[in-house]
């Protein structure tokens, strides 16, 4: 341990708040809160802990930030914002850009409808969800349409048409705007289909019953069709609904798979007894205990706008338990329940949960991160660092002409386009490439800012000896550097295969036994390849269409077409007759004599 890393543990608070490891760069690795911060340090230094996660992670700490709190729920809210800021190595990031589905519907409104909104606000109307999918959000709505029959127009709509539109044809609407149904038979129409969203369907069946044999025995025959009608749509969709618990609650259960650092967790959507959907998340690679991935979700997962539900049950428990029920009672505004059963019902709907996390592991365990692909090519190219950032350069001319150089960005092994940079060479004449290489790096880098991991180039050793000097030249250290290049596997074959010439080793690197690195590398070389020739042949073009007739005023774009496509090139043009120029369209005896006086003075001087 280094000597500021002994006075901070020493120096430890012992009250709420939250720890920020960092390694040897000063980056933030790992963020965590507790009520105790002396307490807290002292079990990860103190060899008191013996989790296999604690020992790595210790091994790489330089330094230790903390930050106090007044609470431990604050220090629970303050963990998961720094989470999220600093997207630390060693915590779980869960990233959820997903913005799921609710049914709004506003009882105040002036004739009611239901609406799809991505999030519920607080502003008294109430809200239905979330859905698992949009899909099946819309689905709903469809069916609640399709029974009740109420507006889906706007507000503005309602107001101001006088005639019913096409949904009241359909028989989708009961025509509202055109005073086709006053407002006390909507307003039970609205109370029986906000019956039906909470889950009253039951009750709402034998409320119908009721009424059609009233219907009935009143003689209002299609009234009472109508409640047959509408009884029967909502039993078949019972029937779809596999009841899973007596206890008419919203549940969430969070089923957890783990094999060795491999981590799979998945919640099932418990609506109103029964299951209406589920989430998976991304697996989990890393080696923090289950109960510590679990924690960490949960926080993230709910900050993020998920629906909080009344319940959520959890197959083991966590340490910060309480102050976790504190936050999300608060967040939702009532009483929520945080339960890890050992036995009953809870516990059958954890082994469910466990099942279909099993099963997503199954077969998500088969691909491989982009994480263990960066940390495979730095360990067999024996990289100082995981090259999560790669910046990769390729030359493109002809003959030296039109050269230009091109560089393609990738974060994280994806492209990162806002980072590309395109170079046309000003210092290099005729074909260099090693030149134009030295000149581009140069370019790039002697700056010194927003430095990559790995400099990749397209070629081989020559290539990346340039690559090195560059670096050398502008004394630049701790960046790594490679080149990749397609050879012939042997001499007299027409076999080729991609190698990776790194310093400090005479011979090529062979990664094919490694795929999904050599895809990597190719995926990023073939990208810079790409860049730089669409930037080349946009110069070409540009060139090639370029003309002595450019320079004469009154010849544009037309009229050069015109001249060239009849003569062939500036040198036809000059040898015609003045006659002969004035039968291209456009041109006149004025226009002609200039352009045949400024071309015998021009390609006589040897512009051609």
């Amino acid at each position: 341990m280094t000597e500021q890393l002994i006075v901070r543990l020493k120096n430890a608070p012992a009250s709420p708040g939250v720890y920020l490891m960092k390694d040897k760069d000063g980056k933030v690795i790992y963020v965590g809160k507790a009520g105790n911060l002396k307490d807290r340090i002292r079990n990860y230094f103190g060899r008191t802990d013996g989790r296999s996660m604690v020992s790595f992670l210790i091994t790489k700490v330089r330094d230790v930030e903390f930050i106090l709190t007044d609470t431990e729920k604050e220090a629970l809210i303050l963990e998961n914002n720094l989470i999220k800021e600093h997207r630390p190595r060693y915590n779980v990031n869960f990233r959820d850009d997903k913005t799921y589905f609710n049914i709004r519907m506003d009882p105040a409104a002036v004739f009611p409808r239901f609406q799809l909104v991505r999030r519920p606000r607080k502003d008294g109307a109430r809200y239905f969800g979330p859905y698992p999918s949009s899909a099946a959000a819309k689905e709903t709505l469809r069916f609640i349409q399709s029974i009740f029959r109420l507006r889906t127009c706007t507000d503005r709509e309602v107001l101001f048409r006088k005639k019913p539109c096409i949904e009241y044809q359909i028989k989708r609407c009961l025509a509202p705007c055109a005073g086709f149904i006053d407002r006390a038979s909507y307003e039970g129409l609205v109370s029986d289909s906000m019956a039906f969203m909470e889950g009253r369907k039951r009750k709402l069946i034998a409320d119908f019953s009721s009424r059609m044999d009233t219907a009935s025995e009143q003689l209002r025959f299609e009234e009472a069709a109508v409640l047959r009608d509408t009884i029967a749509a909502i039993e078949e969709t019972l029937e779809k609904q596999a009841v899973v618990s007596r206890f008419l609650m919203d549940r969430d259960v969070f089923g957890v798979h783990r094999k060795g650092n491999l981590t799979q967790i998945c919640i099932l959507y418990v609506r109103k007894g029964k299951i209406i959907g589920k989430k998976q998340f991304p697996l989990f690679r890393i080696g923090n205990d289950s109960s510590e991935i679990l924690s960490s979700l949960l926080k993230q997962y709910y900050d993020g706008g998920a629906y909080v539900p009344d319940e959520i049950i959890i197959p083991l428990d966590i340490e910060d338990r309480a102050v976790t029920v504190e936050w999300l009672s608060e967040k939702k505004g009532k009483r929520v329940s945080v339960t890890a059963p050992k036995r009953g019902h809870g516990m059958e709907l954890l082994k469910i949960a466990a099942n279909n996390a099993k099963s997503i592991f199954e077969m998500e365990k088969h691909r491989t991160s982009v994480e263990e692909i960066l940390s495979l090519l730095a360990r067999e190219l024996m990289l100082r660092n995981i090259p999560q950032r790669i910046e990769c350069f390729d030359i493109s001319n002809i003959a030296g002409k039109y050269a230009v150089g091109a560089m393609a960005a990738f974060v994280d092994g994806k492209a990162w386009k806002a980072g590309y940079r395109r170079f046309r060479i000003n210092t290099v004449h005729g074909a260099d490439d090693y030149a134009m290489m030295y000149e581009v790096l140069n370019r790039r880098y002697k700056g010194k800012d927003s430095l990559p991991d790995l400099i990749l180039v397209d070629g081989g050793k020559g290539q990346l000896g340039v690559a090195v000097a560059v670096l050398k030249d502008l004394d630049i250290r701790g960046v790594d550097v490679v080149a990749l290049a397609k050879e012939l596997r042997q001499r007299h074959t027409d076999r080729s295969e991609d190698r990776v010439y790194i310093t400090g080793k005479k011979g090529p690197i062979y990664v094919s036994r490694w795929p999904e690195a050599l895809f990597l590398l190719q995926r990023v070389r073939d990208e810079a390849h790409r860049f730089a020739v669409a930037y080349h042949r946009r110069l070409k073009e540009k060139g090639d269409f370029h003309s002595l007739l450019d320079e004469i005023t009154g010849i544009g774009t037309a009229k050069k077409k015109a001249l060239l496509t009849l003569f062939g090139d500036v040198g036809g043009i000059r040898d015609t007759s003045l006659q002969e120029l004035q039968g291209v369209q456009g041109i006149g005896r004025k226009t002609a004599a200039k352009i045949q006086a400024f071309l015998k003075e021009r390609v006589g001087a040897g512009d051609l």
